[in-house]
């Protein structure tokens, strides 16, 4: 199994800067794919952005040019770095990553429903 451990949620006001970060712990022989998505009270969670292993990476319209997603394969870590936040980036922010872990039998399976417990993030003045 895949723990995935995000940090760095919080109150900004509007204009301000976060960075979230979610380390991925577990029997973890290698991961791929690391995203980040987001769900705002009474809407459907969806995608902010998401980064493959060599670094391709891939945001929603809604924040081109204001977040940078990063990785750091070698702590199996994923970061978000948010700029010029506004009231409408307020949501539960969760990470997801897609890992072959190796199971107790010695045997690797592939999962890519790995999700953190969530961060919130309130923009607010």
């Amino acid at each position: 199994q895949v723990q995935l451990v995000e940090s760095g949620g919080g109150l900004v006001q509007p204009g301000g800067s976060l960075k979230l970060s979610c380390a991925a712990s577990g029997s973890i022989v290698s991961i791929n794919g690391m995203g980040w998505y987001r769900q705002a009270p009474g809407k459907q969670r969806e995608l902010v952005a998401t980064i493959t292993r060599s670094g391709t990476t891939n945001y929603a319209d809604s924040v081109k040019g204001r977040f940078t997603i990063s990785r750091d394969n070698a702590k199996n870590t994923v970061y978000l770095q948010m700029n010029s936040l506004k009231p409408e980036d307020t949501a539960v922010y969760y990470c997801n990553c897609g890992a072959t872990t190796r199971q107790a039998t010695g045997a690797l399976l592939y999962n890519n429903a790995n999700w953190g417990q969530g961060t919130q993030v309130t923009v607010s003045s």
